[in-house]
């Protein structure tokens, strides 16, 4: 059964202005409508680029947008910031109209777009406990009934009769999620505000997410740039670039997409200024020199270096992150107490390391190259480092850590 689905839908913006626009815009509409004609204003405008600076004043924040949610399913949404995600989800929670299209829901949403989303300040915890639920249209039976878990899960119990204005920001979440996330909503959506809670917080509330979606069979629609929880909680995936809806399947394969997405494909280019300077960066398989690294076998890391004249004591670290530049392992021969002497012209230096330790997948790679004294070059530019698996073609899980062990199973008789 279908809990939701987009039919071509759209939002456009004019920039500057609050509303449709000027009257004159607005008069325009009208007369178009009337005389049964398209809205003008369609016409025009351009995809949400945040880096350019763009022609028109209008822009399409989301534009013909296609999809169906089943009921029960725990979705990711995920892109890039300016991608059309929270406005997506705006538009689902029915918090505004699209520009065009259609949205069609079955049952009851509860939406936590931002902190305190639906509360109103001048009234207590308690108070705005019972108003969310009657905007659910649940009865004050069925609120009182699942009160005493809401507090409970907040941690809020000794300021449930202060008015919420008063909260701290992370007690404000605290209370907004367990009311969103307890009363009996069909469909729960989520906007990234668990950033605001502390950890054991939002460790909670990806727990109860995930009770939501699988054990309740509610569907839940989650905005995160963490992909760590995502890929926990969700099982399918939507990734959207500059208001456009790049692809729709399950969330291993999105979240893939997004990280080919990050990793940028340029080239080393060397800085002729300095004295000396990476040329070229190569990695592979030792046993067959394929240019693929494979997780668990040996693998080398080859550096062309470029040196104006003889330097001594050079050394070399890597820093090898995941598509999200967040650091994993990093290789430095200083941990060996290796440094090279460089001569002029070309050198080239293999670092070896036995049982590749990270799984398949995309990584960005940085070098540095220096001494006690200067740092010579330091790149860190998107350098694109692949490594694959020798027993499975499916797209990398991170769900179950990024890095795979040498290990040893038997069973003793």
């Amino acid at each position: 059964m279908l809990a939701l689905k987009a039919e071509n839908i759209s939002k456009q913006y004019r920039l500057g202005q609050v509303g449709t626009g000027t009257l004159s815009h607005d008069l325009n509409r009208f007369w178009a409508q009337i005389r049964g004609k398209e809205d003008p204003y369609l016409k025009i405008g351009e995809a949400n680029d945040r880096a350019t600076k763009g022609e028109s004043e209008y822009v399409w924040s989301l534009r013909d947008i296609n999809f169906e949610i089943e009921q029960g399913d725990a979705v990711g949404i995920i892109g890039r910031n300016g991608a059309g995600k929270s406005t997506l989800l705006k538009l689902l929670s029915k918090v505004t109209k699209p520009t065009t299209g259609k949205i069609y829901t079955n049952g009851r949403i509860a939406s936590l777009l931002e902190v305190g989303t639906g509360f109103h300040p001048e009234m207590t915890g308690r108070e705005n406990i019972y108003l969310n639920g009657a905007i659910l249209g649940m009865t004050r039976k069925e609120i009182t009934r699942k009160f005493d878990e809401i507090v409970d899960f907040s941690g809020v119990e000794r300021y449930i009769d202060t008015p919420v204005k008063r909260y701290s920001s992370g007690m404000y979440v605290r209370l907004a999620f367990a009311v969103a996330a307890h009363l009996e909503s069909e469909i729960l959506i989520v906007d990234e505000v668990l950033a605001v809670g502390d950890a054991e917080f939002q460790k909670k509330c990806l727990g109860k997410m995930g009770d939501v979606s699988k054990g309740e069979g509610r569907t839940v629609l989650f905005v995160s740039h963490n992909m760590s929880s995502i890929s926990k909680l969700c099982n399918t995936g939507i990734l959207l670039k500059k208001g456009e809806l790049i692809d729709q399947g399950p969330v291993s394969n999105i979240i893939n997409l997004y990280s080919q997405d990050l990793i940028t494909s340029e080239q080393v280019s060397p800085n002729y200024d300095k004295k000396i300077f990476l040329k070229e960066f190569l990695s592979y398989q030792i046993s067959d020199t394929n240019s693929n690294i494979v997780s668990g076998e040996d693998a080398a890391l080859e550096f062309v270096i470029e040196a104006e004249s003889k330097q001594e004591n050079v050394k070399i670290g890597i820093g090898i992150n995941d598509s999200y530049n967040n650091r994993l392992i990093t290789p430095f021969s200083q941990h060996q107490d290796r440094s090279f002497q460089l001569i002029p012209g070309e050198n080239r230096i293999i670092c070896t390391i036995n049982n590749f330790p990270l799984k398949a997948g995309d990584y960005i790679v940085e070098i540095f190259l220096g001494n006690n004294q200067e740092t010579f070059d330091y790149y860190d530019k998107g350098l694109k480092m692949r490594v694959i698996d020798s027993y499975r073609n499916e797209s990398p899980d991170y769900s179950q850590g990024y890095f795979i062990v040498n290990q040893n199973w038997k069973k003793y008789e």
